[in-house]
């Protein structure tokens, strides 16, 4: 098929290469704009312009869709179909109008569950043990268009949100390539979505990243995995933040906050505790609980 792709970040360009590899004809790509990165600031490509020119895609970084010469634009280049992966922005009407076969996207929850930006990191936040990727059909909502396939994913208990969206980046990208043979084949079905079950994933704050022990450490642990990469999940301690990178749960309690074992560094929560096997002290690099604990000259019956 004449595909004209819509993407940004990592899990689009894994896809854009998937549509590639089936052999699909891509008539354009469209992304975001080059941004400046790290400390040093340095104008970098997204993942899915690199990938396109790569393969001498043409690539169009418009800063909106929103007037008439991008939607001239397309219609001259006379996608079939257009594709959406984490591309960033709303398609408006007249573009969802254009290809034959309409618009597609890859969201990744099992719709209508985790409508939104951030469907990964809530559903790790919210404990879930299962998310997955759904294809849909564009339409002028929000992840409200009819389902055309949907493929499970698991959650493992200590899985991170970034380790999930490796995982599910991976099993979208060929969700997403049999979603379009149906369509090229004429055997595509459109299921409308029940919006009565729905919910929403609105993106995460830095604001809500902040937590103490005064909780179940279930919710703590399941709100930490879900919090990394970004914004990462922090406690305060002499003023200072104390990202907690990794955890386990444990079984064992204690007051709130009270330290409970130094090797690992094992912290009682409102019920069960928490094994931080690993944070971030603010202004220092990665380490493991134990080395923090040891550096603070903490012992059991501490409290943080």
């Amino acid at each position: 098929m004449r595909i004209l792709f819509m993407g940004t970040p990592d899990i689009a360009a894994q896809s854009l290469k998937a549509i590639i590899d089936a052999g699909h004809e891509i008539c354009g790509v469209y992304t975001r704009e080059d941004k400046p990165v790290g400390r040093k600031q340095i104008l970098t490509a997204p993942p899915v312009k690199t990938l396109a020119l790569e393969n001498n895609i043409p690539v169009f970084q418009p800063k909106t869709l929103r007037n008439n010469d991008e939607a001239e634009n397309i219609k001259a280049l006379a996608p079939q179909l257009i594709i959406v992966v984490a591309y960033g922005r709303i398609l408006p009407t007249e573009i969802l109008a254009i290809p034959p076969h309409g618009c597609i996207n890859l969201h990744v929850s099992l719709l209508p569950k985790y409508r939104g930006s951030a469907p990964i990191q809530r559903a790790v936040i919210n404990g879930e043990n299962e998310t997955g990727v759904t294809i849909m059909r564009l339409d002028e909502g929000v992840d409200t268009g009819d389902i055309i396939t949907v493929a499970p994913v698991s959650i493992d208990e200590n899985e991170t949100s970034g380790q999930l969206f490796e995982k599910v980046s991976d099993i979208g990208a060929k969700t997403l390539v049999n979603a379009i043979t149906l369509i090229e084949n004429g055997t595509a079905t459109y299921t409308k979505q029940d919006n009565a079950s729905a919910t929403t994933a609105p993106p995460l704050t830095k604001e809500e990243a902040l937590f103490d022990f005064s909780a179940d450490a279930k919710v703590l642990h399941d709100k930490i995995r879900g919090m990394n990469p970004w914004p990462m999940a922090f406690f305060m301690h002499d003023g200072k933040k104390i990202k907690a990178a990794k955890t386990l749960l444990s079984d064992k309690n204690g007051k709130a906050g009270e330290i409970l074992s130094t090797k690992p560094l094992t912290v009682a929560c409102e019920s069960g505790a928490l094994v931080l096997e690993s944070v971030i002290p603010e202004g220092k690099s990665a380490m493991d609980g134990a080395s923090w604990a040891a550096g603070r000259r903490f012992k059991t019956g501490d409290c943080i």
